[in-house]
Parts: structure tokens; C-alpha cells; sequence
């Protein structure tokens, strides 16, 4: 059996070597020639998955250790016989962390405050639910917009989007990219929300229209963008307005690059046999990566700040993407993995 897989997924080298042939490559040079023989694929969102990578290849499996599939064409997959496998949730602690990390440390440098504000969450799946119970345990009224989810669950948990984007003080988008999201936050998204509120992208890039986002910076308060239209040639423009940049890292978490290779190996397990494998999760070698709980009970605003910055100080990571926007890729596939925290 050969796998291919993409050379900066943590935790990899050398658990199926045992049972396969392992090819590492970096994701965005994976090509027809490399996945002709191959029968599995471990990937992340840097490899596109299409007829144009796999015609005529023997894959039979891409296991790709991210939340998001939107990097293959799932129909194209499903017609040739070849099983997709994502890892739901993996990174949901990790963006959680960031999206706190740099509201509260945004509003401190701002001296805003935050009691009484409202949460819009715009997408409530793994990520957005864990957003939604930090922003409750921190004393947030929050609003939240789902519309699959509202067809299926019914309208009592939701509200339209309109009415989100109008009554949130905060806005944080936890969307997947589909036809529906695309630039969703056009002109008038912006339009209708408030002024002077947040706005946080920690879901993809395309979702944002970025030339309207940039018409309505001076209107808005903090804006937090994590994940870029164009990715790794992020809109310098942009970069230079924003609040707070980052090189699409907010789930790059210790625990959640452990639960994405974990979901990518046991896809691999379960589908080719390997039993010894079917329960594999990453050791935690340093106590120091061991996820950490936060008793925030009866902290000002001011202290919660400080425990943010503390387990995680998002402006080191925008200050690093900053000085050379060019190194993106680099800073994504050097990154320290930090350890997430829990709110309790």
C-alpha cells in the first residue's frame, strides 16, 4: 500500500510506516505524477483534490486533517469511488481560544468595554458551539444565525441574519465555504451592522468580500481577520487596516493538530484494516501542551485580558505576520502549536 501525504501535518512521520509506503511532500506540490500509484491521500486544505490531481489514479481514499473539505471536489470523489474523509471538529478549541484571545485584547488596546455586549455568531456547528459556551460562561448575550441548522432544528434557537448583523455588538463568522457562503459578508452585510461593532473571520477567506470589507473598516470598531481571500497573497491594503492579522492559524492548537492527524490516520485504519490503529491519537510528550482549564469566576475585564494573553498572546502572532506577509505559508507550516484552555 503507498500513501501520500503532505510533509507538515504534526504527529505523522512514522505511524504507518509499519503497514504502508509513505511518500511526505509539501501539499501544495502534490501532482498527478505523485498520486498516479498511490492508494491514499493525507492531506490538508493546500492540496486540491480534483480530476485534475486524480484522473487515472488508483486513490481510493483522501483523509484530509482539517474541518473543511471545500479543497476537494467531493461530487468528482464520490463518482470515481474515492471515500472522503474530514475531521469534524478537530480544531474547534483552538479557534475558540483565538476568537476570546483577540476580542479581549483588541478591546483592551481600544479600552472598550465588554460587559453587556451581544455576540453575533453567524454558523453554529463544532466551532461555533464552542464559541457560543465560552461567550455564555463569560457573560455575553448572545444571537446566533444557522439557517441549515434552523431548517432542521426549527427557528427557536436562531434568528435571520438581518437582525444579527443589526442587534450584535461582536460579529464572528463559523461558516463553511459553499455556493451560499461566498461572499457572503458583502456591502450589504457591512451596511447593516452596527457601528462601531467587532468584526472576527476565523472561518475562510472567501467568505468575506474584501474590497467592501475595507469601504467599511472606518465605520466599524475592531476587526480581526485570520483566514485571507487569495491565500497565501493576503490584500496588503487590508492587512494594514485591521485590527489584528493573522496568517490562518486560529485552530493551530497542540490539541488540534492531535485530533486532525488523529482523524486522518484512523480514516486510514478503519478503511484499509489496520486494526493496531483504530483508536491512535498523538502522545502529549510535555506537560506544558496539556490543555488548560480557566476558572474565570468573578474576574474583571481587565484580568480575563491578562489569563488570555497569557496561555495565548495573539499579537505575537500578528506582529510576526506583519514584518513579512510574504512568509505566510512558512509561518503556517513553522508554527509553535500552542496549548488551547477551557472556560469553566
Amino acid at each position: 500500500m503507498k500513501i501520500v501525504a503532505d510533509k507538515s501535518i504534526p504527529f505523522l512521520e512514522g505511524v504507518l510506516e509499519p503497514y504502508a509506503e509513505v511518500v511526505y511532500l509539501p501539499g501544495h506540490e502534490i501532482g498527478p505524477d505523485d498520486v498516479r500509484d498511490a492508494d491514499a491521500l493525507i492531506i490538508r486544505t493546500r492540496t486540491r483534490c480534483d480530476a485534475s490531481l486524480l484522473e487515472g489514479s488508483k486513490v481510493r481514499l483522501i483523509a484530509t486533517a482539517t474541518i473543511g473539505t471545500d479543497h476537494i471536489d467531493e461530487p468528482w470523489c464520490d463518482a470515481h469511488g474515492i471515500l472522503v474523509s474530514n475531521a469534524a471538529g478537530c480544531n474547534a478549541g483552538g479557534v475558540m481560544q483565538y476568537v476570546f484571545s483577540a476580542l479581549y485584547g483588541a478591546a483592551s488596546r481600544r479600552s472598550i468595554p465588554l460587559e453587556g455586549k451581544t455576540i453575533g455568531i453567524i454558523g453554529v456547528g463544532h466551532v461555533g458551539k464552542r464559541v457560543e459556551n465560552a461567550a455564555l460562561s463569560l457573560g455575553f448575550r448572545v444571537l446566533r444565525c444557522d439557517p441549515p441548522r434552523e431548517a432542521a432544528e426549527g427557528p427557536f434557537e436562531f434568528c435571520a441574519l438581518p437582525h444579527l448583523l443589526a442587534e450584535s455588538d461582536i460579529v464572528t463568522l463559523h461558516v463553511p465555504l459553499t455556493a451560499e457562503t461566498r461572499r457572503m459578508a458583502g456591502p450589504a452585510f457591512f451596511r447593516l451592522m452596527k457601528p462601531g461593532a467587532f468584526f472576527i473571520n476565523a472561518s475562510r477567506g472567501e467568505v468575506v468580500d474584501e474590497d467592501a470589507l475595507l469601504k467599511a473598516i472606518p465605520r466599524l470598531g475592531p476587526v480581526i481577520i485570520d483566514t485571507w481571500d487569495h491565500e497565501p497573497d493576503v490584500n496588503r491594503e487590508l492587512l494594514e487596516q485591521v485590527t489584528i492579522a493573522t496568517p490562518h492559524i486560529a485552530g493551530y492548537s497542540y490539541q488540534g493538530k492531535q485530533n486532525g492527524t488523529a482523524s486522518a490516520v484512523r480514516a486510514v485504519a478503519h478503511y484499509f484494516g489496520i486494526t493496531e490503529l483504530h483508536e491512535f491519537f498523538p502522545k502529549t510528550e510535555l506537560p506544558e501542551n496539556e490543555a488548560v482549564k480557566l476558572d474565570l469566576r468573578g474576574k474583571n475585564q481587565g484580568e480575563i485580558a491578562a489569563i488570555f494573553q497569557y496561555n495565548y498572546p495573539v499579537f505575537t502572532d500578528d506582529f510576526l505576520f506583519r514584518i513579512d506577509p510574504s512568509r505566510f505559508e512558512e509561518l503556517r507550516s513553522n508554527y509553535n502549536y500552542r496549548r488551547e484552555f477551557f472556560i469553566v
